[in-house]
């Protein structure tokens, strides 16, 4: 009797757990968030787009994928409308960090044509609780090496909002700077390099499996983006998340284990197939 019953007890924790791994690999954050399918030569991936947080990237993502939003073609320089993404190459994979696509060149440095303002909340990453300065030495996000790293991304931003433009205004005014210097936040920083941010939308970290435009610096979205294969929290604030994946993460980690050459870019082309919204 004793077998019988723990026999019972084991198949029923089983069949316990059998949903919750099923609902977790699939499940949405938001039921009303749509979903693409990117099909690539190396297998599916299905991403949850995360439409309150950033509706403009969103809405573009879908609109080149699908072939409804009209974009400059790269060769003739014509206005036209097709499935931007079909046929085009993760152009740029870093192991343990990245994979990148959507440039219709295959080099990095192609667009649509046109570019659009970046859907960031600072407030809802904690980037406005975070110190630019540790002790007095830069916060690790703002990747500043050395003293003239420090002039040109903080110092001198913060200067020129204050409108110092001489030294003799410096010298005048320098326990002023010092105040302002030490009360900066990462925030602050990023608002100085021109960011911009939104309030009260949410917003997702840059964590392992996130969907987020690539950019050239603020506000220079256009369409190409990158899947993350670790945490990149210095990014945070940085690049719009707009999704994640929920299935084919294995996907995701067999492209970023495939050879590159110079540029990061595949020996072997891996292409997009397609990418389409799926029927949630």
């Amino acid at each position: 009797m004793m077998k019988t019953t723990l026999l019972c007890l084991q198949l029923l924790l089983v069949v316990a757990f059998l949903p919750l791994a099923r609902a977790e690999e699939g499940a949405l954050e938001d039921p009303n968030d749509p979903v693409a399918v990117i099909k690539t030569s190396m297998g599916d991936i299905h991403v949850e787009l995360f439409a309150l947080e950033a509706p403009k990237t969103v809405a573009n993502f879908l609109g080149l994928a699908q072939g409804t939003k009209e974009f400059k073609d790269p060769k003739t320089g014509e206005m036209v409308k097709r499935p931007y993404f079909d046929g085009l190459n993760f152009h740029r994979v870093i192991k343990d960090f990245m994979l990148q696509g959507g440039c219709p060149l295959g080099t990095g440095t192609g667009s649509p044509g046109y570019t659009f303002e970046d859907e960031i909340d600072a407030q809802a990453l904690g980037l406005a609780d975070l110190k630019a300065l540790e002790n007095g030495r830069p916060h690790g996000w703002l990747g500043i090496r050395g003293q003239p790293d420090y002039q040109q991304k903080i110092l001198q931003p913060l200067l020129r909002q204050m409108g110092i433009t001489s030294q003799q205004d410096l010298d005048a005014r320098k326990d002023e700077v010092q105040k302002r210097v030490d009360a900066l936040t990462i925030k602050d920083v990023y608002e100085l390099a021109g960011y911009k941010y939104l309030d009260g939308v949410g917003a997702h970290k840059p964590l392992k499996g996130v969907l987020a435009m690539a950019n050239s610096g603020p506000n220079t979205n256009g369409s190409q983006f990158f899947i993350n294969l670790k945490d990149t929290e210095w990014l945070t604030g940085k690049h719009t998340v707009f999704g994640k994946v929920i299935q084919g993460m294995d996907v995701v980690e067999k492209i970023g284990e495939v050879k590159t050459g110079p540029g990061d870019k595949p020996l072997a082309p891996v292409k997009i197939l397609s990418i389409r919204r799926r029927a949630n």
